[in-house]
């Protein structure tokens, strides 16, 4: 089994490079199943998510090189299957991208249930209202979604989600773009890699408009055509390599990252006592005091984003007095890490939504579990400023969306290891 061994109390210094960001990347791969002729992706990271769905890709028949280190070329002229692997798509969430992709090329698909982080309930019930208003007739199962043009066929046509989705904004903007007619996505979703897609089809020749905003307009193009994109830094990446200097101390440059994007973290660390200060593509992230107590509530973007919620829940650990944190995204997210956390001799008191968080003097070394992706990346944290020897087991959740983490680390003086039997 693969863990990760952490020997804590020493601060970070140096510089690390964000890679592309997992969010986008999951979702213009997918995406590149609606173009005609090559893709040449850029700043591709490489996690076991990316992995998996190259692979699904390439079983439906696309072709795909990577002829440098981040770089992708990917061509899906000649794939005609319409039912991906159903073992590769039950390994990850955004493989349920796919369903859009594949409604917009063919107008049918069938699409197993996605696997990856199971920390929350998390229903895809908008993304179904969204291809059914666009025409689609939907046969849904506890194992697959099976997508068929309903008997008006598949049209554009104005769509309200019930409550922000990013999955769903990305799924009809996927099935959209080559869609007959105009499509008004209202309640829209609003994170960076939404906009990031966006850019991507835009640039193959599709006609999107709103990205970033509450209404996304798509109006449907016949084909698009190949061309080359470069994806985003990782915002959440950039955002746990910076709790990690506020956690463990030390003076870090976090470069490749789009510092307008990082704002809603950034906030939140300067108000707990860390010295930010921003470039044009890089932050660097100052931390040699106690950490003072704040109040976090994760909303949609713009807001505190929830895949933060569990790296700076760490932060609050050790920081003076009592924070409050409170999951407005998925209610169920605490339970997993904080006891680990507690393990180690955290002080978090859960209650519904909301996680009391007494700040303590010093975390214990223990070998603990991840739960999920974000969660675990959490505990490296907790590890890296914990005293004493930290064991993190279940590290695949970790390697899904991190790239090279150890070696990142390694190079900015923590003592972490890869271990595997």
């Amino acid at each position: 089994m693969a863990r990760y061994e952490i020997h804590g109390g020493t601060p970070l210094r140096g510089s690390v490079t964000i890679s592309g960001a997992k969010n986008a990347v999951v979702a213009i791969l997918p995406a590149a199943l609606l173009v005609n002729g090559p893709c040449r992706i850029e700043n591709v990271p490489d996690i076991s998510d990316v992995r998996i769905l190259l692979d699904i890709l390439q079983g439906m028949g696309a072709s795909i090189e990577k002829p440098e280190p981040g770089v992708v070329v990917i061509d899906c002229t000649r794939v005609t299957q319409t039912r991906p692997d159903e073992k590769l798509v039950r390994k990850m969430r955004a493989s349920y991208y796919l369903m859009g992709a594949l409604l917009g090329r063919f107008g049918k698909a069938h699409v197993a249930l996605p696997g990856g982080c199971n920390f929350a309930s998390r229903p895809i019930d908008q993304h179904i209202k969204g291809f059914e208003m666009l025409g689609a007739a939907v046969e849904e199962t506890d194992t697959y979604v099976d997508l068929r043009p309903g008997k008006e066929g598949l049209q554009g046509t104005r769509i309200n989600l019930d409550v922000v989705s990013v999955g769903a904004t990305i799924n009809i903007m996927l099935a959209a773009s080559l869609i007959p007619g105009q499509t008004i996505l209202d309640n829209a979703a609003k994170e960076p890699h939404i906009v990031d897609l966006a850019n991507f089809l835009n640039t193959m020749g599709a006609r999107i408009s709103g990205a970033g905003t509450d209404t996304v307009k798509i109006r449907g193009v016949n084909s698009l055509h190949g061309g080359t994109y470069a994806v985003i830094p990782d915002q959440i990446e950039a955002g746990t390599y910076m709790a990690a200097v506020a956690a463990a101390g030390g003076n870090v440059l976090v470069k490749n990252v789009i510092p307008k994007h990082m704002e809603c973290i950034t906030t939140k660390l300067q108000e707990m006592g860390v010295k930010v200060f921003n470039y044009d593509d890089a932050i660097r992230i100052q931390s040699n005091a106690q950490l003072r107590k704040t109040t976090v509530k994760t909303r949609p973007y713009p807001g505190f984003p929830t895949d933060m919620q569990a790296q700076i829940c760490v932060c609050m650990s050790c920081a003076a007095g009592v924070s409050r944190l409170t999951e407005s995204v998925y209610e169920t997210r605490f339970f997993g890490y904080c006891t680990e956390l507690q393990s180690m001799g955290a002080n978090i008191q859960i209650a519904g939504k909301t996680a009391t968080v007494i700040g303590v003097e010093q975390l214990y070394g223990a070998t603990v579990a991840a739960h999920d992706l974000r969660a675990g990346a959490a505990l490296v944290i907790a590890g890296l400023m914990a005293s004493g020897t930290t064991v993190v087991e279940n590290i695949h959740f970790i390697e899904r969306g991190y790239e090279n983490l150890v070696e990142k680390l390694t190079a900015l003086g923590a003592s972490i290891r890869r271990l595997e039997d």
